[in-house]
């Protein structure tokens, strides 16, 4: 009996050491899955429709703050509340990107268009700009020449380093994140709406800005809506920092900056008209 016991008590202590293993790793697990409960996405609640639900109609009808009243943007006309940036009448609100104390130098057309001065370099207004609502007027030129990014190119850059791409596509196939309508090298459009070669385009942006910490740290993105003439084209999508033709988006510290046009070195005479935004 002695023998027995001596030899059972072992395999009682292997057995106890088995079960408080399985016991531990079963709470590991457990506090695992909880974990991952909790990382999952939050149930959203509106606080301000909790409580009693209302029974009459005026519980949930409210008079205040006034809506204001802006003059629509209707038959070529401008928002009352906009700021026009350029209506054909002069370059005064733009100046050189390289030598922001030299007035814009692109050519002034009779139609009250303005083209791009080959080799001029890029202009932008002398005003800055955070969150906006963006409408401007485009177009490539009637006689084509040459193909790909080296036809009709030039583009809009909000706050001065975020492009979308102006070109001409029209049987023209280039890389789809760097076609018309494309946020240039990030966001590939949704469709492809331009109207043919020598005629108008609209672009309407909206534009929320990136914020930033006291350290400079990017703590939230920029934003950006596109409609290409009537067609959205980008909805509410993030911009992941600045558009370079080479290497990765930058996500450099800023604050209010320029609308800038591009003169893209090649000739594009690519034309722009009608230019206004409105500060959100």
């Amino acid at each position: 009996m002695k023998i027995r016991a001596i030899m059972s008590r072992p395999i009682a202590i292997l057995t106890l050491f088995t079960f408080i293993f399985q016991s531990c790793q079963q709470k590991l697990h457990d506090q695992a899955d909880v974990q991952a409960v909790d990382q999952g996405p939050k149930v959203i609640v509106h606080e301000e429709y909790s409580g009693p639900e209302p029974t009459t109609p005026e519980e949930t009808e409210f008079y205040e703050p006034k809506v204001p009243v802006v003059g629509p943007a209707t038959n070529g006309r401008v928002p009352a509340d906009a700021i026009v940036l350029f209506d054909g009448s002069g370059l005064e609100n733009w100046v050189s990107s390289k030598d922001t104390t030299v007035a814009a130098d692109w050519h002034l057309n009779d139609d009250g268009s303005m083209t791009v001065k080959d080799k001029a370099g890029n202009i932008q207004t002398r005003q800055k700009f955070g969150d906006v609502q963006l409408h401007i007027e485009w177009k490539s030129p009637a006689e084509v020449q040459r193909d790909g990014q080296n036809r009709g190119n030039s583009g809009v850059f909000l706050n001065g380093l975020y492009e979308v791409q102006v070109l001409d596509n029209n049987d023209n196939p280039t890389y789809v994140n760097g076609q018309v309508g494309s946020i240039y090298k990030q966001h590939v459009p949704l469709a492809m709406a331009s109207v043919p070669s020598g005629e108008w385009n609209t672009y309407d942006i909206i534009y929320h800005a990136p914020e930033f910490n006291e350290e400079g740290g990017k703590i939230k993105s920029g934003t950006m809506t596109v409609l290409h003439n009537g067609v959205l084209i980008h909805d509410h999508v993030e911009i992941k920092g600045t558009t370079p033709y080479i290497g990765w988006p930058k996500n450099p510290p800023h604050g209010k900056g320029p609308l800038m046009l591009q003169d893209h070195q090649d000739n594009s005479r690519v034309s722009y008209r009608n230019i206004w935004v409105r500060e959100l």
